[in-house]
């Protein structure tokens, strides 16, 4: 077996992420590895590289014998699926930055690398420069790892923090998130959760071996978060956060879902601030760690694609060790959350959903609640989504079907209706 593999790369894409990785190819020669051409969309536009380096024909790239690797950084998530099944039919190896396309296409990609025997990594793919996937597939055994909690998506948490720390409105913070570079023209897809649920949906696939399609793990963004919500997490002495998490439950299955989360200002995450991410892994023996990178930008996403490539020399593969030599986990929805909700008008909340309610705030401008509500109710319903309500977890938020009888009559004893 050859143990120093030279890399011939094609490239899909030459945008921040594409031009990152060709400047950082360029510092790095003892990685043995060149681009031969580089495929874009639009060969007029003026590019940093040389001209005879670019095409507009896929097939140049995809049919090179020469060409071993194939690296796409593109935003169309059709289109790299395409390119991406292409190239590992063809022999190729492929390193991917497309959460998007990953997370839609898990299972047949999945099945494409048993097929075809190349390896497919994509680790760029979340949180950037954090190497979490690979610290869950080579670190953490299957019955080891208790929990793990997220901010994966950089925008959203620039946005979090100049709310909270500059006393900004939602639409200020995320026009200085846009000028800044952080969030896409169309927001929508940081902002309303989605980039965040699509990295999680494979991060659960190393971690717990869990394959789910994206729409079926509950989540929410930070588009409800109001002024209001921020007084009332700081007078906690807490901040808000867009937490993605996952915690296995006594009864072996693992609840998971995205929310906006109050978190302690002693809390890991609340240190994570403005573009950077982070991750919290709690583990059997070695307890709590924490992982903390930059999340967006050109060089720190070019980082991962570069140790994808550097690994490609040593013909590594992922092994989805939880998938295929543990019993994978599955998700449960047989699980209560406590939430605050805060709300403009109470006749829009449907109080009797609530298993209870511990505290009630109708007095000011902007009301609110504190309540445990059936996970599954959130998982079906979108009231909560609706007519400028926001809904934020509590800071530890799970709550067991079997300790949820037991606090139901306290808090109803409390209340003196028992």
């Amino acid at each position: 077996m050859e143990t120093h593999k030279q890399l011939t790369i094609g490239l899909f894409g030459f945008g921040v992420v594409g031009e990152g990785l060709y400047k950082a190819l360029k510092q790095t020669p003892s990685l043995k590895a060149t681009i031969k051409k580089v495929c874009i969309k639009n060969y007029g536009k003026k590019r940093n590289a040389p001209a005879s380096l670019f095409t507009t024909d896929k097939d140049e790239l995809l049919n090179d014998h020469d060409i071993n690797v194939i690296v796409e950084v593109i935003d169309d998530a059709d289109a790299a699926f395409e390119i991406v099944t292409y190239a590992l039919k063809n022999g190729k190896d492929v390193v991917s930055a497309s959460k998007k396309m990953i997370a839609e296409h898990l299972p047949a990609l999945l099945k494409l690398q048993q097929q075809t025997g190349r390896s497919f990594l994509y680790e760029s793919a979340a949180c950037a420069s954090i190497p979490v996937i690979r610290n869950l597939e080579e670190y953490y055994d299957n019955d080891l790892l208790h929990s793990i909690k997220a901010i994966v998506n950089g925008s959203t948490n620039f946005i979090l923090t100049k709310i909270f720390e500059e006393g900004l409105d939602f639409k200020q913070a995320l026009l200085q998130a846009q000028a800044a570079g952080f969030a896409e023209s169309n927001p929508k897809l940081d902002v309303e959760g989605f980039d965040a649920v699509n990295k999680w949906t494979f991060l659960l696939t190393h971690a717990y071996g869990i394959v789910e399609a994206p729409q079926n793990i509950l989540f929410n963004g930070i588009q409800n978060i109001h002024a209001a919500d921020a007084v009332v997490a700081n007078a906690r002495k807490q901040t808000i956060k867009l937490v993605a998490q996952a915690q296995k439950l006594k009864n072996g299955k693992v609840a998971a879902f995205v929310l906006p989360q109050f978190v302690s200002n002693d809390d890991h995450l609340a240190f994570v601030k403005n573009e950077y991410n982070g991750v919290v892994i709690e583990s059997g023996f070695a307890d709590k760690q924490f992982f903390y990178g930059k999340g967006a930008g050109s060089f720190p996403t070019a980082s991962a694609v570069l140790s994808d490539i550097s690994a490609l020399r040593y013909q590594y593969k992922y092994e989805y060790k939880k998938l295929y030599h543990h019993t994978p986990h599955e998700l449960s929805n047989e699980i209560f959350l406590r939430v605050y909700v805060s709300f403009d008008d109470l006749n829009l909340v449907p109080k009797e959903r609530f298993e209870w309610i511990e505290e009630w705030h109708a007095q000011e401008e902007r009301k609110y609640l504190v309540g445990v509500i059936a996970f599954s109710e959130l998982l079906n319903n979108n009231w909560w989504k609706e007519n400028n309500t926001s809904l934020i977890l509590a800071s530890d938020p799970v709550i067991e079907e079997t300790t949820t009888r037991a606090l139901k009559k306290k808090s109803l004893e409390l209340a003196g209706l028992l």
